[in-house]
């Protein structure tokens, strides 16, 4: 589509100003050497850099999920994760920036001592419900919000990793701003990895896909948790959810659904749990280029990457761009 047209009507929607954007574009010189020869040229999208609340692709999420539009009246925000949860710490380090009580439900036992992300949870206020699995979480929201609604206040519920037809919509303004960043090249395709699991962020970049007139972009999402039919499903409703948001058709997110493709094949034992792929692919990141990616969430897309750059998967004029969706917070857990 006309791309003055999409600018609007982004600019246009109720947003809660969070993140320093753009985020840098950087080159990976010494991962690709250390890759051979034949390895293409390979960019990292610092996503880890958005800044609020110690960054990550959550913050763009939550620009439109909190939008103040939606907020009227509410006196908490709720959400849900895991321990190590870093939309849990954005969602919290939001509800202080706002003047509103937080409750995150958490799975798991209460750690004794706090680290990393479950830390910080505690240091932007949130308080802390647990409940024993990931299964009991959803019904365990409910129950909060009713607690707050029998005291006099109103909950917003944000689901879990802000993963909504709102939040996908920061990453189709991600993908418009790569696209600036990045520009086309005849006969380059451009391969972007990122890291999945409740699909908002893969979400936003597909509806992106659907109205850049951008034929050389694909999107590989690793999945660090979710079967890979059943984390594209729930992508693909996001994404036409947020073309719906914008005003405009979304017969084109199955036009371009050939361009994305996702990947279970790093989840190992599930999610939070890191592999000896995810270990590798965190200390080459580190070792070579001096970024840092959690063992647990991000470091499975990076393994992903190399698995696939080390398989020819991409060819060697092509050009690699991994998405850095953040997490560092979880690298001292």
């Amino acid at each position: 589509m006309n791309l003055a047209d999409l600018r609007a009507r982004l600019a246009g929607l109720d947003r809660l100003h969070l993140a320093s954007l753009p985020t840098p574009l950087r080159p990976l010189p010494r991962l690709r050497a250390a890759l051979g020869p034949e390895t293409p040229e390979i960019r990292v999208k610092l996503d880890e850099e958005t800044g609020f609340g110690l960054g990550g692709n959550k913050v763009r999420k939550l620009e439109f999920e909190l939008a103040p539009g939606r907020l009227r009246g509410a006196t908490h925000l709720v959400t849900t994760g895991g321990p190590q949860s870093n939309h849990c710490r954005v969602t919290a380090a939001a509800a202080a920036k706002l003047g509103l009580g937080c409750v995150l439900v958490i799975n798991g036992p209460e750690p004794e001592a706090p680290t990393g992300n479950a830390r910080l949870h505690r240091i932007f206020g949130a308080r802390i419900r647990t409940v024993a699995s990931r299964a009991e979480r959803t019904a365990a929201l409910a129950e909060v919000a009713d607690e707050i609604a029998g005291a006099g206040g109103r909950a917003v519920v944000v689901p879990l990793g802000a993963s909504t037809p709102h939040g996908a919509l920061g990453y189709v303004q991600a993908l418009l701003e790569l696209h600036d960043q990045l520009p086309a090249e005849s006969d380059r395709a451009v391969h972007i990895v990122v890291s999945s699991s409740s699909g908002g962020t893969l979400a936003g970049l597909w509806a992106g896909l659907a109205l850049l007139d951008r034929p050389d972009l694909q999107v590989s999402a690793i999945s660090a948790d979710t079967p890979a039919l059943e984390l594209r499903e729930r992508a693909r409703a996001l994404a036409e959810g947020a073309l719906e948001l914008l005003q405009l058709p979304t017969e084109g997110v199955e036009a371009v659904g050939d361009r994305v493709e996702v990947f279970d094949d790093q989840v190992g034992e599930g999610y939070g749990l890191p592999t000896a792929a995810s270990e590798e692919a965190a200390e080459w990141m580190a070792r070579s280029e001096g970024i840092l990616v959690d063992r647990f969430y991000t470091a499975k897309a990076a393994a992903g990457m190399i698995a696939q750059l080390r398989s020819g998967r991409f060819p060697t004029g092509d050009r690699v761009v991994f998405w850095h969706t953040g997490g560092h917070p979880a690298v001292l857990a």
